[in-house]
């Protein structure tokens, strides 16, 4: 076994004998209802067991505090960032320290005015609205929400034409919990709206070792701080794929009859999902591939996608973000190109990009 605890290859390997095939299928990640369910156990129930995340948690303590002692409302609230970072758990904390109830829906749910009213006229004071991908609200859906949320008031429009009558109707004092990974795609008027909005950022690995330990006792599974440790710096920053990758080594160490999970066995249970020392997965190393084979000459993200086969949104908002923080890739005017780290991080030799380089007009 190398010094990180990594099991060497071939015959030494402590998992050399165990069946490649019935794991694989163990170690699947389909998301389904079982997944959701196993996410829920492990989401903090206070303020106090949310790990991370200092300043927005501060910000929304003080808010809620306030708004407590006013014996109001705290003001409208809009989380964004990348997915799987806690904004979920954030609305719900904010419910529970309310001591109110959560209503969860999500943009693309609200498809017509009626949709939105039927929620909104269920509200009773103080309650919390969580709209998920609140980006994805239809323009017509978004104005109600306007004088929802200023004036806690909507006028219903009842039939059409000549008929059409406008019922207006009165809300209790609610909060709107927005999230968002697409901050950028909300309108201004909308967007300003909020009397709160914090950005979450992707967590040290400090922090998800914190949180790997602490959902490591929930699961009942021993969990060694070295384990902790190599699950964390692999999960790309991200507490959702830190858990799921718990769960994971947590089949993997029950599979094999072992007592805790050691380094080995989180190494393992990853290299056996495609995840490398980097916390990169296969189409990470497919990008830095192509960026590779064209060298010193920048590749489009049309020509990127193509190559890989994936959707260029898909690159550009899932696979780029984690590869741009681990400065593997770089973003010019003229398109992505792989840097030195990146070339080290698929086994390339920086060597040529600085020749092709050095070579070009």
């Amino acid at each position: 076994m190398s010094e990180e605890g990594r099991p060497e290859a071939g015959r030494g390997s402590v998992f050399h004998g165990l069946r490649t095939e019935s794991l694989e299928a163990l170690l699947g990640t389909a998301p389904g209802a079982a997944e959701l369910e196993f996410e829920n156990t492990l989401r903090p129930q206070r303020f106090d067991e949310f790990v991370g995340q200092r300043q927005t948690l501060e910000n929304l303590r003080v808010a809620i505090a306030a708004a407590r002692a006013r014996k109001d409302t705290p003001d409208h609230v809009l989380l964004s960032g990348p997915p799987g970072l806690g904004k979920t758990s954030l609305a719900k904390l904010v419910a529970i320290e309310l001591g109110t109830t959560l209503h969860s829906t999500t943009g693309p749910a609200l498809e017509r005015a009626r949709d939105l009213v039927g929620i909104l006229t269920q509200l009773k004071r103080g309650d919390v609205l969580f709209i998920d991908e609140i980006h994805r609200v239809p323009a017509a859906v978004e104005e109600y929400l306007y004088s929802a949320m200023e004036d806690y008031a909507v006028d219903l429009t009842l039939d059409q034409g000549p008929n059409a009558r406008v019922l207006p109707l009165k809300l209790e004092r609610f909060v709107l919990v927005g999230a968002t990974t697409r901050e950028g795609l909300l309108s201004a008027p909308f967007r300003g709206r909020f009397g709160l909005l914090e950005r979450l950022s992707p967590y040290p690995a400090e922090d998800l070792v914190a949180i790997l330990e602490r959902s490591a006792r929930i699961l009942e599974v021993p969990i060694s701080p070295a384990a902790a440790r190599a699950i964390a710096e692999r999960s790309r920053g991200t507490p959702r794929i830190a858990n799921r990758f718990l769960r994971r080594v947590r089949d993997l160490v029950q599979v094999s009859g072992a007592a805790r999970a050691e380094p080995a066995h989180a190494v393992e249970a990853l290299r056996r999902m495609g995840v490398d020392e980097f916390g990169l997965e296969d189409t990470d190393r497919r990008i830095l591939a192509v960026l590779a084979r064209n060298g010193a000459r920048p590749v489009g993200l049309k020509t990127l996608a193509a190559a890989i086969g994936e959707a260029e949104d898909t690159v550009e908002e899932v696979f780029e973000p984690h590869l741009l923080r681990c400065g593997f890739l770089e973003r010019t005017s003229r398109g992505r190109m792989i840097t030195a780290e990146g070339c080290a991080a698929i086994g390339v030799d920086a060597a040529i990009l600085r020749a092709e380089g050095e070579s070009a007009p």
